[in-house]
């Protein structure tokens, strides 16, 4: 397999040169973020870990090994979240879940955002690993993911006056260990009703392919599940080094607002970017913002993947529908992620693994989100 070492060392150079800088401007953590981020670029490219074409392959054609890979890496990530958020610390920093408000918002907001996922061609982590990748269909879908991003932060506050309940999360309620075992519950029950779908459609569960050989680690591909555990790790490390989950979105809204306010729009103005914290956010460096960091990083660590893996060629003509859902799913993901709380790893990944109810509501919602989505795809000249 030919290694695309000019790809590699590009990557490689380059992201050395924003660790530096980012160690230098605002200290280790993000440094550790950056790195942190990079790994998650490495894991995504090489396993092929993309929550949009395992929900469609589910909806579409009855196949649930990708939904049931996503239970597994919840399931590991779960385990470790509960017992350290139980505890509230670790070495002497605060640690907080991903508990969000049961709203109408998320369930408007992930809808939107499933419906994005098919027509963009790709989740909050897949439009950055695709486009580190160099898919340039991509790129246009992570620019109007960034816009949606930024119109849905200006909007927010008439989504946080629809009707909705408080936070509530399953640690909260019933303590450590009813929390776990629910959780555990309700992962095997996604992941036995995907197999029971599979099994009555297909006769057997599909086989994956794929196996480590020699030079996997490095050159991929890797099989599903050692891209579950290695996602579960990410959102680990995350936690521990920044005191909260992963998440992916509020680095495009922050992005998104400051183009904006280049132009000449008042966004300090913003219900969305006042208090103290946000107005910061906003006058800093993008690189004092974990998730920009850490956004940075998955870019950067998809496109050494692709390097490694011989397959960094960029195909810049691409047929003017596919366009077309590139910037109306771009739009539709931004603008559902700020209004939902987050996406699929804000909301999804890091709701449930705190034990949100939240990021169940929003699983559900953007699951039937993501069945509309593919009923779409053949106007736009995408294949299901």
């Amino acid at each position: 397999m030919r290694i695309d070492s000019r790809t590699v060392i590009a990557g490689a150079l380059l992201s050395g040169a924003i660790l530096v800088y980012i160690v230098g401007l605002v200290g280790w953590r993000q440094g550790a973020l950056f790195l942190v981020g990079i790994g998650a670029g490495l894991i995504l490219y090489h396993a092929a870990f993309g929550f949009t074409s395992a929900w469609r392959d589910m909806i579409s054609k009855g196949r649930g090994a990708g939904l049931r890979a996503q239970m597994i890496m919840l399931a590991v990530t779960a385990i470790v979240f509960l017992p350290l958020l139980a505890d509230g610390q670790l070495w002497g920093m605060e640690l907080r879940g991903s508990v969000r408000p049961l709203s109408v918002s998320v369930i408007a907001g992930a809808f939107l955002f499933g419906v994005g996922m098919q027509l963009g061609g790709g989740c909050a982590s897949g439009t950055l690993f695709t486009a580190g990748g160099g898919n340039m269909r991509m790129v246009l879908t992570l620019v109007a993911f960034i816009v949606g991003s930024a119109l849905g932060a200006y909007h927010l506050p008439v989504w946080q006056a629809a009707p909705g309940f408080g936070p509530v999360s399953l640690l909260g309620q019933f303590g450590l260990g009813l929390a776990l075992v629910i959780s555990l519950v309700l992962f095997a029950s996604v992941w036995l009703g995907s197999a029971f779908v599979e099994r009555r459609r297909y006769g057997a569960l599909e086989k994956n392919a794929k196996c480590f050989a020699a030079d996997s680690w490095l050159r991929g591909p890797w099989p599903l599940v050692a891209g579950a555990v290695g996602l579960a790790g990410v959102n680990i490390a995350t936690l521990t080094v920044a005191g909260r989950p992963w998440g992916v979105t509020s680095g495009f809204a922050l992005w998104g607002s400051k183009v904006a306010a280049a132009l000449g729009f008042n966004v300090a103005a913003w219900p969305y970017w006042q208090g103290p914290a946000a107005s910061a956010a906003l006058e800093a460096s993008v690189f004092s913002d974990i998730t920009s960091v850490m956004n940075f990083g998955i870019i950067l660590g998809a496109l050494m993947a692709a390097g490694l893996a011989g397959r960094f060629a960029p195909i810049w003509r691409v047929p003017w529908r596919s366009l077309s859902a590139a910037i109306v799913g771009g739009l539709l993901l931004g603008y559902g992620a700020r209004i939902a709380y987050g996406c699929n790893i804000g909301a999804y990944f890091s709701g449930i693994s705190s034990s949100s109810l939240h990021g169940w509501l929003w699983f559900v919602a953007a699951f039937v989100g993501n069945g509309f989505g593919a009923k779409l795809r053949p106007a736009f000249g995408l294949s299901n």
